[in-house]
């Protein structure tokens, strides 16, 4: 699991980082909001955690940002300001949790598992990126023209691109994320899934595509007419 960490006090970032990186989680740390919330719009998270006071953009701007332009990805709030009103400001602004400094580690990996937990249980059934539909339930992808049925495989890709629409998506991250291995032989699966999402993508006259932005980087992109 990626996370992106965002905490400005850079001993207990390394702090954080070490433990999370000890119990499996993949960890980048930023210490000031624009680039956390660069980092949050170009690439792609499990997860984020957010100080609330940081140089530059603070935590809750980067927050609202992020929801205001339909990213819901989890994010947990970390900061000093610990009153019923901060905290019902943070959660109001679209935070999965809140939790104050100082905190114990133990609760800090404990509320994360809780966070993602929660997250699985509440994916939207459909996703829809331009004029095309994804449905969790049926696997179908589907326009106004026809639908079509996704494997396991073709589904889990798709959702990839479409939860991340416009953001360029490695071959090792979808490898990692959906075959769990990198290989020369699954390298060469993931080139034909591709070829077949884009023949059904255009069977179903779809105004999104999966293009190429570099040799083993692809994103989906939205076509304007």
């Amino acid at each position: 699991m990626k996370l992106l960490l965002a905490e400005d006090e850079k001993a207990l970032s390394e702090v954080l980082v070490t433990v999370l990186e000890k119990h499996n989680y993949s960890v980048e740390a930023v210490y000031d909001g624009n680039s956390a919330l660069k980092y949050l719009e170009t690439q792609i998270y499990d997860a984020a955690i957010l100080d609330v006071m940081m140089p530059g953009t603070d935590g809750i701007t980067v927050l609202k940002t992020l929801r205001k332009n339909g990213n819901m990805l989890p994010i947990m709030i970390l900061t000093a300001k610990s009153d019923i009103d901060d905290r019902v400001i943070g959660l109001d602004s679209g935070a999965n949790d809140y939790l104050p400094k100082p905190f114990d580690t133990r609760e800090l990996l404990a509320r994360i598992r809780v966070m993602m937990r929660v997250q699985g249980t509440q994916t939207d059934e459909i996703l829809k990126t331009g004029n095309i539909k994804l449905n969790h339930a049926t696997l179908e992808m589907s326009s106004d023209v026809s639908s079509f049925r996704l494997s396991g495989k073709e589904f889990q890709m798709m959702k990839v691109f479409m939860e991340n629409p416009g953001i360029p998506i490695s071959l090792n991250m979808l490898l990692d994320k959906i075959w769990g291995s990198a290989g020369k032989e699954e390298k060469e699966t993931v080139w034909a899934y591709i070829s077949f999402l884009r023949k059904k993508l255009k069977a179903l006259h779809a105004d999104v595509g999966i293009s190429t932005v570099d040799i083993g980087t692809y994103q989906l992109e939205v076509f304007t007419l």
